[in-house]
């Protein structure tokens, strides 16, 4: 028995000493209060070049848009309204036998005001009626532009505007100008990249804007007899249309 607990004893003092650690190898061990047990490595800012590039197609165009319009005036709305109608309607006539589908034609606004005469200082009074209609219309035949406003003229149209020419389809003007822009747009991205000693890592954003912008038409009062009189049809140059895509480019360099 008292072998038994003397052999207990040891093993006891045997492992007590394995596990001791002397306070001041723990001190030594121990960080600094306050002190921080690992540092970050700093974060790495990329490399990043940002520019914008454009690309034109132009092509002579397939079809036009244009508005015209009838304006009456009379001393009832009743007869301005009728004599409006009666113009439009030869007007659309005109337009038919020009060739112009139903589907091309739309109206565009039909108005109806008084008029007032403010003379004298003397509280308005309405003197008379003023009616308007306008349409608009998709004209596919370039080369008879001028021949459908002569028409439309000779029935009492006296208001056009246009006309606003353009591709029925420009997708294929637009896809072509964003390759273009693409590939000038990596082109200048190697350029730049090779000027700094670096190379073009990886396209971080493609943004695209642009397209077709038409021009704002300015409404042209036409004089019934000045053009129905006219020898020759009223002469349109249709010139070409452009189709503009711009591309903003970001991308990432490396070394």
């Amino acid at each position: 028995m008292r072998q038994f607990h003397r052999h207990t004893l040891l093993s006891a003092l045997a492992i007590s000493a394995v596990g001791f650690v002397p306070l001041s190898a723990m001190a030594q061990a121990a960080p600094a209060m306050g002190a921080p047990c690992c540092v970050a490595p700093a974060p790495v800012t990329p490399t990043t070049l940002n520019f914008t590039v454009s690309a034109d197609q132009k092509k002579a165009p397939d079809m036009a848009t244009m508005g015209a319009g009838v304006v009456t005036t009379a001393k009832t709305a009743k007869t301005a309204m009728e004599d409006n109608a009666r113009k439009m309607s030869a007007a659309f006539v005109a337009l038919k036998a020009a060739g112009i589908a139903d589907k091309d034609m739309q109206t565009s606004g039909v108005q109806l005001s008084p008029q007032y005469d403010y003379t004298n200082g003397t509280r308005p009074r309405i003197v008379g009626y003023q009616a308007s209609n306008r349409v608009t219309l998709k004209l596919r035949k370039i080369d008879q532009i001028g021949a459908v406003m002569d028409a439309l003229v000779a029935q009492g149209i006296n208001e056009i505007d246009g006309p606003n020419f353009g591709i029925e389809n420009p997708e294929a003007m637009l896809d072509q100008a964003r390759t273009e822009a693409m590939a000038t747009a990596m082109r200048r991205a190697e350029l730049y990249a090779k000027a700094a000693g670096m190379r073009v890592k990886r396209i971080v954003s493609i943004n695209e804007s642009g397209g077709y912008m038409p021009p704002q038409p300015m409404p042209i009062m036409m004089a019934r007899a000045a053009m129905a009189d006219a020898a020759a049809p009223t002469p349109v140059a249709a010139g070409e249309v452009s189709y503009s895509i711009q591309v903003s480019l970001q991308v990432e360099l490396e070394k």
